[in-house]
């Protein structure tokens, strides 16, 4: 197969020593839209300015459309880069931003005039076309930086956090126009976030960074109720880790002994062998708060083994979903949220209670 993008075996390491980025391997079809996501140092920045050519490759080879670009210019890449404060030319009007790009690749100017008309009337900037970009909005300054980036037609599109600067009714609006016009493009998309719900909500797969190496690369959904590592678990959503030791597997599932009794979780993957340390991973959206005034054995006979007692500490109400706090008896707290109409008169702040999940819901990582 043919990747718009691959990255093998890359990697950074500073002249002091310190290495920011470690053994990453990615392969990106035409017209994906991929993000990197992590904590700040985790060396996504890091990996997409090797990509665009403006930080230089310590180890490992980089291919665009087939081709090694290690020793390439940032100039002559197929790639185009959108920064977080959009390093516009205030000097100029947005058409001269928009036409730069073309001039600099030295287009014909009735074809470039062309093309900067297209880019200008597709994200809507026509009518402001003759304007300096310091007197117009955050969300006109981040269509100019899109539309100067894509008019020069890249292969591939990067983005350093480019919704940063702006708010959050904006930033939402946005990120719904990002997506409508890669779709339509076509264009290979990759994307650097601190923010969780613009990765899970834009990206066809997610990469997860930590310390320098991938910690995972799957799509959203895979990415948030299939975690392959406690850091993903931790990092990614709301869940609730409960640890403890591999009794015994077999039939597809997996009884971990843990300081609440037995549990019961699936076996994803390879065979998990007894006596390993394991931690079920439990998404909030997963787990069932039950009133004690329902006896343990009736909600064992829904849930089977797990269910653990807890002690409802706080209710509240926000529009029609219910924030739920809990206790569990070794003293960790939970936090979880369900719709009102759910659990409307039947729970109590200043109770005990339960909370139970099937097995399926919970995911199983073996440290």
């Amino acid at each position: 197969m043919a990747y718009d993008l691959q990255l093998s075996r890359i990697g950074k390491v500073y002249e002091n020593g310190t290495p920011a980025v470690i053994d990453f391997n990615l392969d990106v079809e035409k017209g994906e839209f991929i993000a990197f996501l992590g904590p700040s140092g985790c060396g996504k920045t890091t990996t997409l300015r090797m990509i665009a050519g403006f930080e230089t490759i310590t180890s490992g080879d980089l291919l665009i459309r087939g081709k090694r670009v290690n020793d390439l210019p940032p100039e002559k890449r197929p790639t185009s880069m959108i920064f977080q404060n959009y390093a516009l030319f205030p000097h100029m009007t947005v058409r001269q931003n928009v036409h730069f790009g073309l001039e600099v690749k030295q287009t014909p100017k009735a074809e470039a005039n062309r093309k900067v008309d297209r880019i200008l009337d597709k994200l809507g900037l026509t009518e402001v076309a003759d304007a300096r970009p310091n007197r117009l909005s955050g969300g006109q300054r981040q269509r100019i930086a899109l539309a100067r980036s894509l008019v020069v037609e890249p292969d591939i599109l990067l983005l350093d956090e480019p919704l940063g600067a702006l708010d959050a009714n904006l930033r939402k609006s946005i990120q719904n126009e990002l997506k409508l016009l890669q779709r339509e493009l076509g264009i290979t998309f990759v994307f650097v976030t601190h923010a969780q719900s613009e990765a899970l909500a834009l990206s066809d797969r997610i990469v997860v960074m930590n310390a320098g190496r991938v910690e995972q690369i799957s799509p959203p959904r895979d990415l948030y109720t299939r975690p392959q590592s406690l850091f993903v678990a931790r990092f990614i959503g709301a869940n609730t880790l409960i640890s403890g030791k591999v009794r015994h597997s077999g039939d597809g599932k997996v009884q971990v002994d843990s300081a609440f009794g037995p549990l019961v979780a699936l076996e994803h993957g390879a065979a998990v062998a007894a006596g390993a340390a394991a931690s079920i991973v439990l998404p909030a959206e997963a787990m069932q708060v039950v009133p004690a005034s329902i006896s343990q054995d009736e909600v064992r006979a829904t849930y089977g083994a797990n269910v653990i007692s807890c002690h409802i500490n706080r209710l509240q109400l926000v529009g029609h979903i219910l924030q739920i706090a809990l206790t569990l008896p070794n003293g960790d707290s939970v936090n979880l949220e369900g719709h009102a109409d759910k659990y409307r008169g039947r729970l109590v702040a200043g109770a005990p209670g339960y909370i139970a999940w099937s097995p399926e819901a919970a995911t199983l990582i073996v440290e």
